[in-house]
């Protein structure tokens, strides 16, 4: 997945010479914690928060503070060919909510914690109808080769699969989700195949 596939393209921004109540404002109006400034041709020039905004507040009403003396003005950014992961490494490390996306020096998007966790929900299946088998890899030999096929032996669907970690002995574990079905019969082949399922969801 592409940062492009997820950001949002419809972007309220601002500018240096806008002042605190005005970009707060604006934020207040389209319930967004995130301003990208930019110039008269939609380069950008830098980044704001509420919480730069709200720190400047009372200043600003003893002094003619403006969006440039707040902004953050060589924001962490990415390009809209850039990976998803790249975009959620970013936020995560850096305590972030959101990344503003320039293609050159023009912006073309943000993306936030809330357009990458809807992304990665997507990805799951996890808003669709759906049952949940964790299986364990390792033991008995048991393969990602060996489970899929079992499940596909089973008339079963796989939506998604996802490594969860290492389990209590160290051996590996993956959670696959799939079509709404009766999992009875899928667990018990299963077993009949040496592979232990550490739990499961229908």
């Amino acid at each position: 997945m592409i940062v492009r596939q997820w950001m949002t393209t419809d972007v309220v921004s601002t500018t240096e010479k806008a002042s605190i109540q005005e970009a707060l404002a604006l934020m207040k109006r389209h319930s967004i914690r995130h301003l990208p400034v930019v110039d008269e041709t939609q380069g950008l020039v830098g980044w704001v928060t509420d919480a730069d905004l709200r720190g400047a507040l009372i200043a600003s009403m003893l002094e003619d503070l403006t969006v440039a003396d707040v902004m953050v003005r060589q924001p962490y950014l990415v390009r809209p060919h850039d990976s998803l992961e790249k975009a959620a490494l970013l936020i995560l490390n850096r305590r972030i909510g959101g990344l503003p996306v320039v293609d050159g020096a023009r912006l073309v998007g943000v993306i936030t914690v809330v357009d990458i966790l809807s992304a990665f929900i997507s990805l799951l299946g996890i808003m669709e109808q759906s049952s949940r088998l964790d299986v364990k890899m390792g033991a008995a030999k048991t393969t990602l080769e060996e489970v899929t096929r079992v499940l596909h032996g089973s008339g079963a669907e796989i939506i998604s699969v996802c490594y969860l970690g290492p389990f209590e002995d160290q051996h590996p574990v993956y959670c696959f989700r799939l079509k709404k079905c009766d999992l009875a019969p899928i667990v018990a082949k299963l077993k009949d195949h040496g592979v232990e399922v550490v739990s499961s969801e229908s």
